[in-house]
């Protein structure tokens, strides 16, 4: 229920500005995420041959990044001009649109929570399909070497799942430089070197297993990340939680925006 200080209703200035001031932001990261997107497909050639999106078989980072960016623009849009225009429909289909996105969001962590052995399938075989494009795409391949490096693993459950990269395969008929080794990624860091060894995986597969510890990491990056996630929990959630009330809170403001329109245009009638 709203009171008004006079006699006739009044659209709240701190709900308009605060909505404007909360989605020029996220319009302004959506422009970013956007720009960054395309100028990285224009390095890649994409922009000038589209068909290269429809022939790569791994998942492309680049496209991840563009459908940020693109929801952003669309929600960051929709709440900057229905805030100043005091436009209902745009309103609502922002109100609505975040609803949504915040629904999701809850249905995935519960899903996730209590099916956990269906993700961690679902997420190998992810994992592995990707291994496959590794050489296929830069933003991949880059994706797959920062997961590596930053937790210590190596392939899905382990290195050998490198086999299913024709690269990095060991069957006779590979000509590949790389048979039998492993990204440069997998390899154990020695602090004494200045400049990364990109060579440092080559055959390192065709070495005894029991070498391999010294030279490269042997965990998998799915048993890594399950191990990962416990310690981290706290951070987890403390990151969930924001987003949800940052969610929360953009949909509190529409709502009341909504509200204070509805009840000046009631009044306009009388």
């Amino acid at each position: 229920m709203h009171y008004y200080r006079y006699s006739n209703p009044e659209i709240s200035c701190w709900y308009k500005y605060l909505l404007f001031s909360y989605n020029i932001i996220f319009w302004l990261a959506g422009v970013a995420f956007l720009a960054a997107g395309l100028w990285a497909w224009s390095e890649k050639g994409v922009l000038s041959d589209l068909t290269k999106v429809t022939r790569l078989h791994g998942f492309d980072p680049v496209v991840l990044v563009l459908v940020v960016g693109g929801v952003m623009f669309v929600l960051g849009f929709a709440g900057c001009v229905g805030a100043l225009r005091e436009n209902i429909c745009l309103l609502k289909f922002f109100c609505g649109a975040i609803v949504l996105i915040f629904t999701l969001e809850l249905a995935g962590a519960v899903l996730a929570f209590l099916f956990q052995d269906w993700v961690r399938d679902r997420f190998k075989e992810f994992f592995e399909n990707n291994i496959k494009s590794y050489r296929d795409d830069i933003d991949l391949q880059n994706l797959i070497d920062s997961l590596q490096k930053i937790n210590h693993c190596c392939g899905a459950q382990g290195p050998d799942d490198w086999d299913l990269n024709i690269y990095f395969n060991c069957s006779t008929e590979s000509k590949s430089r790389e048979k039998c080794g492993v990204p440069f990624s997998c390899c154990v860091p020695d602090p004494a070197q200045k400049v990364v060894n990109t060579q440092c995986g080559y055959d390192i597969r065709a070495q005894k297993k029991s070498q391999w510890d010294n030279l490269i990491f042997t965990k998998g990056c799915i048993p890594a990340l399950e191990a990962w996630l416990p310690r981290n929990i706290y951070i987890v959630a403390g990151a969930f939680i924001a987003i949800s009330l940052l969610q929360i809170f953009g949909i509190f403001l529409a709502r009341s925006l909504i509200s204070d329109i509805e009840v000046v245009k009631a009044g306009h009638l009388f």
